[in-house]
């Protein structure tokens, strides 16, 4: 099954929490798990590492897979995000990251569920 993670749980590891890196190993030594990400939190990370962060950025990164953004889903996160933007002030990634689950299937982990309100998808706060 697919562990989507959100870009909370990836910026959290990056800056040396612990609890992210236990969580993210607790679901590699489970085995129940393939560990994935969404195009937009990859760019998330990407867009803001600085030049020194780049090497260990990218090994990190390389455990997981990246799910694409095509027209489906990026049709599918407006109607999301104008529907619980108002409600839960969910974000273009957030919709975006929604969409790509309800499209694969799997369990998204964050720790920000209000962001992640929609029926249909599995939503688990990580720690």
């Amino acid at each position: 099954m697919r562990a989507y993670l959100d870009s909370d749980i990836l910026i959290w590891h990056l800056r040396g929490e612990i609890r992210a890196l236990d969580f993210i190993r607790s679901l590699q030594d489970s085995h129940a798990y393939a560990l994935w990400i969404g195009a937009l939190q990859r760019a998330e990370i990407i867009f803001f590492m600085r030049p020194s962060e780049e090497a260990d950025t990218l090994l990190f990164l390389s455990e997981f897979k990246t799910a694409p953004v095509d027209q489906v889903i990026v049709d599918e996160a407006g109607s999301l995000y104008r529907r619980w933007r108002p409600s839960h002030g969910i974000d273009i990634n957030d919709a975006i990251l929604a969409a790509t689950v309800m499209r694969t299937g799997g369990t998204l982990f964050t720790l920000n569920s209000k962001h992640y309100p929609m029926p249909g998808i599995v939503v688990k706060k990580a720690w």
